[in-house]
C-alpha cells in the first residue's frame, strides 16, 4: 500500500472510532502523525477533533501548527475567516466565544500575521477594512503602519460607490473605529491639514447621523435600501441599518459626545489656542470669540491656524445648536421622533399690540413710511439691513405648552452668535462656505428651517420669503422622492408652517395683500376649536399684558387651536390701518369689526374708536353685517347708533337696503321701537337698547336683530372661519 492510501486508512480510522472511543481515535492520528509528519490531512483531522470537542488549548496548538506548516492550504484559510468573524462579531454565542479562545492561545506574532494574511484573502473592501480594523485594536503598534492606508481606503470606497450620504458602512467605519486609533496614537504623526480633512469628515458622519430623516421607515416594509441606509422594516420603528453593517454595529451613542471629544483630540495635535482638556459647545464658542479679538494681529502664519481653529469650532457649535432648536421647533423631521402629539412651532410677529391705538401704532411704526400725497411705500432692502442692525428682539413663547423654551432659545442664540462669528470676518466666511458646499448644507431641510427662523429675527424679511421659496421646494422635492401627498399629515402641518411665515413676512414688509393671501391659505386648511363666546368675569378682570412696540417675535404651535387666531390678529392688523384712515372706507371698516370679535372684550377700545369714527360719518354701510357679527356688546352699540340720542345714524347693514334709507322721512324716523336684548347691560345707556326703525326698514332691521341675538352662542371661531373661507376674494381686493 502506499503511502498516500497509508495516510487515508489511518484518518478513516480514527473517523470511525471517534463516536465511540474518542482516545483511540486520537492514539491512531497521533501514530499517523508520527509515520508522516508532513501529510496535512492527518494534522488537520487531530485540529477537527480538537475543534468540535471544544477543547481550547489543544485546538489552538493543532490550529498553530497547521497555519505554520501548511499556510497555502485553502482549508486553512476557510477555518481562519471563521475564527476572524467571530472575532468581529460581538455574538455571545457559546461556539463564537469557543473559537474566539482558540485564537487567543495563539502567540502575539503569530496572531498578527495571521490577520494580515486574513486581510490580503479578502476582495471585499468592507471586509477587508474590518479584518485589518481587527488587527490594529489587537495589536496598536501597527496602527503606524496600517492605520493611515486603512483610512484612505474607506474614504476612497466611499468616492467609488458614488454613496449619496455620509452616513454610510464605510464612513461609518472610519469615524467611529479608525480614526479614533489614529488620533489617539502617541507614535502618530499626521500633518495638520490631514488631521483637518479627517476632523471633517467625522463631523459631517457626525450631524449627518443626528440629523437623518425618519421618512423612510413609514413608508417601507421589509428590508430594503435607502439612500445607503437599511431599514429593518415597519416593526422596528425608528431604527436603521447602516447598508453593509449589522444593526447592533450602526448604532452610534452619543454623537455629540463623540465629537466634542474628538475636537478636544484634534485642537492639541494641532497646538491650538487655550486648548483644554474638558470643554462644553458653549465654551468653544466662547474660547473662539476671544481669540476673534486678536486674529488680526498675528502674522500670516498664525493668522491662518487661528481661522482654521475658528471655523472649526464655530461651525460645530452652530449646527450643533441649530439642531437642537430646530428638533425643538419642528422634531418629526429626525429619526428617532416617536411622539405622535409633538408639533411644529413657528416663529412669527408678535402681535400682542394688535388692539392698541392705530395713532400709538402708527407713531411707533418701522414698517412704513409716509410719501407726500399719503401713499405707503414699503422698506428696501437696504432699510431692512440698517433697521436689524440695531435691533434687540423679544421671543415670546407659552412656557406651558413648551417646556422646554429656556433650553431651545438658549439654543437659538448661541447659533446665531455662531453664525455672526463666522461672518465676521471675509476669511472665516470664505472658509465656512467651502464647508458647507462640501457637505451640501444646502440640501439640509433642517437647517434651511434655522436660517429662515434666525434671517426673520434679524428682520431681513426679504431674504426670509426667499429662504421660504427655498424651504417649499426642498420640502416638495422630498415629497415627490417619498411619494408623499404634500397635504397629508405632518407633511401638511410643514406646508401651513412655511405659508403662515411667508404671511408674516409679508405683513412685516406692508404687503398687505400679499400677506391677506397667504393667510386666507392657510385658514382653508384649518378647522376650527370650540370657542367659549363669553368670558368669565374673573377673566375680564385681569391685566391687559404691556403693550410692545412690534419688534418682538413669536413661537406659536402649529395647530389649528393657535394658527387661527392667529391668523385673525393678523388679518386684523392688515385691516386696521386702511380702516381708520382719513379716507372712508366702510368695507375694510366692516372687516375690522367683525375680526374684532375674536377675543373680545380686548379689541373693545378698537371698536369704541370704530364707533366714533361712523359717528363722525353719520352713516355705515357694510351688507355682511349679519352674516358674521354675534357679538351682543357689538349689536347694542349698533341699535344704539339708530336712535335719536346715538345720533340717528344712517346704517345700510342689510342687502339691498342702502336705497331704502338713503333719504328717510323726518316724520317716520320719530318712530321708535324698543327691543331688549339679554344679557346686554350698559350703565350709561340704562341696560337698554332703543332703536330708531324707519317705516319700511323698520321690521327687516328688528327681525335681523332679534336674529342675531339669537346667535350670540354661536362658536365664534366657526363663524371667523366662514367669514374667512366665503369672503375670500372680497378680502383679498380689499387690500391694496
Amino acid at each position: 500500500m502506499s503511502a498516500q492510501g497509508d495516510c487515508e486508512f489511518l484518518v478513516k480510522r480514527a473517523r470511525e472510532l471517534v463516536p465511540q472511543d474518542p482516545y483511540a481515535a486520537k492514539a491512531w492520528l497521533i501514530t499517523a502523525r508520527t509515520l508522516y509528519p508532513a501529510d496535512f490531512n492527518i494534522q488537520y483531522e487531530m485540529y477537527s477533533i480538537e475543534r468540535n470537542a471544544e477543547r481550547t488549548a489543544s485546538a489552538g496548538r493543532l490550529l498553530y501548527d497547521i497555519f505554520v506548516n501548511f499556510p497555502e492550504q485553502p482549508v486553512v484559510w476557510r477555518e481562519i475567516a471563521v475564527i476572524t468573524a467571530a472575532l468581529r462579531n460581538d455574538s455571545q454565542d457559546k461556539h463564537a466565544q469557543f473559537l474566539k479562545g482558540v485564537f487567543e492561545t495563539l502567540p502575539g506574532p503569530v496572531q498578527c500575521k495571521m490577520l494580515l494574511k486574513a486581510t490580503e484573502q479578502c476582495f471585499n473592501t468592507l471586509e477587508k477594512a474590518e479584518m485589518l480594523l481587527l488587527l490594529l485594536k489587537r495589536f496598536p503598534e501597527s496602527v503606524v503602519q496600517h492605520g493611515v492606508s486603512l483610512g484612505e481606503s474607506l474614504l476612497e470606497a466611499e468616492t467609488v460607490e458614488n454613496l449619496d450620504t455620509p452616513v454610510n458602512c464605510f464612513r461609518k467605519l472610519f469615524v467611529c473605529d479608525v480614526l479614533p486609533l489614529i488620533l489617539n496614537n502617541p507614535n502618530m504623526c499626521l500633518p495638520v491639514s490631514l488631521l483637518y480633512k479627517y476632523m471633517h469628515k467625522a463631523a459631517e458622519f457626525y450631524i449627518c447621523y443626528v440629523t437623518r430623516e425618519p421618512s423612510a421607515d413609514a413608508q417601507i416594509q421589509g428590508s430594503q435600501e435607502v439612500g445607503g441606509l437599511k431599514s429593518p422594516g415597519r416593526g422596528r420603528s425608528q431604527r436603521y441599518v447602516i447598508d453593509g453593517l449589522s444593526e447592533k454595529s450602526s448604532v452610534v451613542t452619543e454623537p455629540w459626545d463623540r465629537l466634542l471629544e474628538m475636537v478636544g483630540v484634534v485642537g492639541s495635535l494641532c497646538d491650538w489656542q487655550g486648548e483644554k482638556a474638558s470643554r462644553s459647545y458653549s465654551e468653544l464658542l466662547q474660547r473662539v470669540s476671544e481669540l476673534c479679538r486678536y486674529m488680526s494681529a498675528t502674522d500670516s502664519e498664525g493668522f491662518s491656524r487661528c481661522c482654521a481653529q475658528i471655523v472649526t469650532c464655530c461651525t460645530l457649535v452652530l449646527f450643533h445648536s441649530a439642531f437642537h432648536y430646530v428638533s425643538a421647533v419642528q422634531p418629526s423631521l429626525f429619526q428617532g421622533h416617536t411622539s405622535l402629539s409633538s408639533c411644529p412651532w413657528v416663529l412669527l410677529e408678535d402681535l400682542s399690540g394688535v388692539y392698541t391705538d392705530v395713532e400709538v401704532e402708527r407713531k411707533h411704526t418701522h414698517k412704513k413710511r409716509k410719501l407726500a400725497d399719503g401713499r405707503e411705500k414699503t422698506m428696501s432692502s437696504d432699510d431692512e439691513d440698517l433697521l436689524a442692525k440695531g435691533r434687540g428682539r423679544h421671543i415670546v413663547v407659552n412656557k406651558a405648552e413648551m417646556p422646554s423654551w429656556a433650553e431651545t432659545l438658549e439654543h437659538f442664540r448661541t447659533a446665531r452668535e455662531s453664525w455672526d462669528l463666522l461672518h465676521s470676518h471675509q476669511s472665516l466666511e470664505t472658509e465656512f462656505a467651502k464647508i458647507c458646499s462640501l457637505w451640501k448644507t444646502e440640501i439640509w431641510m433642517w437647517f434651511r428651517i434655522f436660517l429662515t427662523d434666525m434671517i426673520i429675527y434679524q428682520g431681513q424679511y426679504r431674504k426670509a420669503l426667499s429662504s421660504l421659496g427655498l424651504m417649499s421646494s426642498l420640502q416638495l422635492q422630498q415629497n415627490q422622492n417619498q411619494n408623499q401627498n404634500p397635504l397629508s399629515g405632518s407633511s401638511s402641518l410643514e406646508t401651513q408652517r412655511a405659508i403662515i411665515q411667508q404671511a408674516s413676512c409679508h405683513y412685516a414688509l406692508g404687503e398687505y395683500r400679499m400677506a391677506c393671501e397667504k393667510l386666507l391659505e392657510v385658514v382653508s386648511g384649518l378647522m376650527p376649536q370650540n370657542h367659549e363666546a363669553v368670558k368669565s368675569s374673573e377673566e375680564q378682570r385681569k391685566p391687559r399684558s404691556k403693550t410692545r412696540r412690534g419688534n418682538d417675535l413669536r413661537l406659536l404651535p402649529c395647530t389649528s387651536k393657535s394658527i387661527l387666531p392667529f391668523c385673525l390678529q393678523l388679518m386684523l392688523a392688515c385691516f386696521k390701518l386702511r380702516a381708520f384712515t382719513d379716507n372712508r372706507d366702510d368695507l375694510a371698516l366692516g372687516h375690522v369689526i367683525v375680526l374684532l370679535q375674536y377675543d373680545w372684550p380686548q379689541g373693545e377700545n378698537l371698536f369704541l374708536k370704530a364707533v366714533d369714527k361712523i359717528c363722525q360719518q353719520g352713516s355705515f354701510q357694510y351688507e355682511n353685517f349679519f352674516n358674521y357679527v354675534t357679538n351682543i356688546d357689538m349689536l347694542e352699540e349698533f341699535a344704539y347708533l339708530r336712535t335719536t340720542e346715538g345720533g340717528r345714524v344712517q346704517l345700510e347693514l342689510l342687502p339691498n337696503q342702502g336705497m331704502l334709507i338713503k333719504n328717510p322721512s323726518p316724520a317716520l324716523g320719530v318712530e321708535l321701537n324698543t327691543l331688549l336684548l339679554p344679557g346686554a347691560q350698559k350703565a350709561d345707556r340704562h341696560h337698554t337698547v332703543t332703536r330708531g326703525i324707519t317705516k319700511g326698514v323698520k321690521e327687516d332691521f328688528r327681525l335681523a336683530m332679534e336674529r342675531q341675538v339669537s346667535r350670540c352662542g354661536e362658536n365664534l371661531l366657526t363663524v371667523l372661519h366662514r367669514f374667512c373661507i366665503n369672503e375670500k376674494i372680497i378680502l383679498v381686493q380689499s387690500l391694496p
